[in-house]
């Protein structure tokens, strides 16, 4: 019994700095998360729990290394003033569809991203956010181009410092 005790101590002393380790890759730079809100045309409210990548270095890690990203959740990547914006999927293994969206909050690309794709997927106009989410989610939701993107209480994404 007392060897059963000793080799279980031993295990957890190994696993635990592995467990920490996964845990960090799961949000590297421990973003805070603000839940959005997506107003379709038909009316329905989409509800994301989106991380929010603001600092540069945060924004150019994004999902990389993230295997799973479950649905209603997403990041959020914002940019101090509107431009045409251009993601890959460098270094990240799960599919993703990404919303570029204006800083009136109207949603004007979807656009889908292969895993570990290195081709550029350019918004058509100058804008001030992307929103990623697990491949296909906007399409389940019945997210489209035109939708409003904003936070709650009706707070536009602009107010994200």
């Amino acid at each position: 019994m007392r060897n059963y005790r000793l080799i279980c101590c031993i295990l957890i002393a190994l696993f635990v700095p592995l467990l920490a380790t996964c845990k960090e890759k799961k949000n590297k730079f421990n973003l805070p998360i603000e839940q959005i809100f997506i107003q379709t045309k038909s009316d329905t409210l989409t509800t994301i729990q989106a991380e929010l990548a603001i600092k540069e270095e945060e924004r150019n890690w994004g999902y990389m290394e993230r295997k799973v990203i479950p649905d209603g959740t997403g990041m959020l990547f914002v940019f101090e003033t509107d431009r045409r914006l251009s993601f890959w999927m460098k270094n990240t293994p799960h599919p993703l569809s990404i919303a570029y969206i204006g800083s009136d909050g109207v949603i004007y690309d979807i656009l889908d991203m292969m895993p570990y794709s290195q081709a550029s997927v350019q918004s058509s106009r100058s804008v001030r956010f992307a929103l990623e989410v697990p491949q296909g989610y906007f399409k389940k939701m019945g997210v489209s181009v035109g939708d409003k993107v904003f936070l709650k209480d009706n707070k536009p994404l602009t107010s994200i410092r």
